[in-house]
């Protein structure tokens, strides 16, 4: 019997992430057994540390965010995008110290944004396009609000020590947001899905060469993903118990975060909508420049896991 090979996933510490801490712990709990490999995923601090993994091939595969996953197929990283990981989920909170009423306020404020490639970084732009003011770098010109770029898990500190409300807020997965509202350093001011309902964010991708290799094995994630999902929609309660060991965070949050209001962050349907892939990559090209060029998401994205695992 050859041995099962060992199928390293990277992820953070974000609610996006959650369906592979349910799967992780079926698997530990022998509530489900996987019979082509073993999955042992490995936990980062940021964005930039799973992209350069996944560049250097120390990951078979990540949770990644779906602009990310496109700037590195670009760049010649061989990748494929097999599921969504959830829809919606982020949110956008303004520090108390700022005095943010409207979202004019956040001019000549300091916003905080997980990555440059995000959809986050997306619709805040698009928020404050709508109001004509400029987002971009503090080094640019013409700029109304400066968006700076750090880790979600230390969002909160940045927050916390910033007493003169220098920073305006920040746009982030759960359930940083959530966290910092309950520490009462800030509030909600926009949930993602009321900026765009449905939208996707993070996607699971695996290297192309790791699919072809052990085709059975990715399906058995796939599968196992698919249902995870299901579960944390269907029954948020035992999910936030999970996700608070998972997340290392309090588990009310979590719960908060599952099912308030109930569509908050969905996890039941995963499988990959690639016209608003086509939206993300067409947005971030003509209207951020933050993209040079668009990618074929017919050779990015395989729909054929997703659909042999029955996702929605």
């Amino acid at each position: 019997m050859a041995e099962k090979p060992a199928i390293k996933i990277g992820h953070l510490k974000i609610t996006d992430h959650l369906i592979l801490g349910v799967t992780d712990l079926k698997l530990k709990k022998g509530m489900e057994n996987f019979e082509h490999c073993t999955l042992e995923p490995v936990l980062k601090n940021g964005w930039n540390e799973v992209a350069d993994a996944l560049a250097v091939k120390s990951l078979d595969g990540a949770m990644i965010l779906a602009p990310t996953a496109m700037d590195l197929f670009k760049s010649g990283v061989d990748l494929k995008l097999l599921l969504l990981t959830h829809k919606s989920g982020s949110i956008l909170v303004k520090s108390k110290a700022a005095k943010i009423e409207k979202i004019e306020d956040f001019a000549g404020k300091t916003v905080l944004i997980p990555y440059q490639l995000s959809v986050h970084n997306m619709l805040f732009h698009k928020l404050l396009s709508e109001k004509g003011l400029k987002p971009g770098r503090s080094n640019e010109k013409g700029i109304d609000v400066i968006l700076e770029v750090v880790a979600p898990f230390q969002m909160p500190e940045a927050l916390e020590y910033d007493e003169d409300g220098e920073i305006g807020g920040f746009i982030v997965a759960e359930p940083i947001g959530s966290l910092v509202i309950a520490k009462g350093y800030g509030e909600e001011f926009y949930l993602s899905k009321d900026l765009w309902p449905n939208h996707p964010c993070c996607v699971f991708v695996m290297r192309t060469e790791v699919i072809e290799k052990h085709p059975e094995a990715i399906q058995e994630i796939c599968n196992s993903f698919v249902k995870s999902g299901l579960a944390i929609d269907a029954q948020p309660e035992p999910a936030a118990v999970i996700g608070a060991e998972f997340l290392s965070q309090d588990k009310d949050v979590i719960q908060k975060v599952l099912t308030d209001p109930p569509d908050r962050i969905l996890t039941g349907e995963l499988f990959p909508v690639v016209e608003d892939l086509e939206i993300i990559q067409k947005y971030m090209m003509d209207e951020m420049k933050i993209m040079t060029s668009l990618i074929d998401m017919n050779k990015f994205v395989n729909t054929s896991f997703a659909k042999n695992a029955g996702a929605r």
